[in-house]
């Protein structure tokens, strides 16, 4: 299953395979059944896929031509549409991760990430994070993100997959989070050449 896949940066004519997986995976969707194997919450538009395309901030995975995850990358000024990321760029000059800087210049958002359910698990979150990481790590040396704590496989998959650290939690809008930082200069566990 895995072997067939291919890694790319996306391109505007994957919107409409973005926005399905989108729809599939999208926490207000979802039974309370359905989100214990995990979700996203940020509903993107059109306008706003077309917007981090430009940026080459959206990474997509394909099976057959069908778009199976993707992982969003970002400026912290392109997530600042959303209030809840103000709120975490507020935390910078609180938060500590080794001897990084912590700013919204030299540090980018990760995610969300969704992968298709049938495709979890069999470790596709090590290559797709490290061809992401590849291209990110250009710009920016630090990567931060959060996750709501009732997503606990999110959770797990960072820190127990990727190596993620969790360095702060915060509270918005009556849900708790994690922040989580990843040094973009480290190669990702258990990622190769070929999967």
């Amino acid at each position: 299953m895995i072997a067939n896949i291919q890694l790319e940066v996306a391109q505007l004519n994957d919107i409409n395979g973005i926005l399905a997986l989108q729809e599939l995976y999208l926490v207000a969707n979802l039974s309370d059944k359905e989100k214990e194997a995990g979700f996203v919450t940020t509903p993107f538009t059109i306008s706003q896929l077309t917007e981090i395309i430009g940026q080459e901030g959206l990474f997509i995975a394909k099976d057959d031509s069908i778009i199976i995850a993707y992982i969003f990358a970002g400026s912290w000024d392109f997530f600042s549409q959303w209030p809840i990321f103000n709120h975490i760029t507020a935390q910078f000059p609180n938060l500590k991760f080794l001897d990084f800087n912590i700013t919204t210049k030299h540090t980018f958002q990760y995610g969300p990430i969704c992968i298709a359910q049938e495709y979890r698990g069999k470790g596709l979150i090590n290559f797709f994070f490290e061809f992401m990481r590849i291209h990110m790590v250009k710009k920016y040396p630090l990567s931060l993100t959060f996750i709501n704590k009732i997503n606990i496989p999110s959770t797990k998959a960072h820190t127990e997959k990727l190596k993620w650290t969790i360095i702060a939690d915060f509270q918005f809008n009556n849900n708790d989070y994690h922040i989580l930082a990843y040094d973009m200069h480290q190669s990702v566990p258990q990622a190769s050449n070929s999967f």
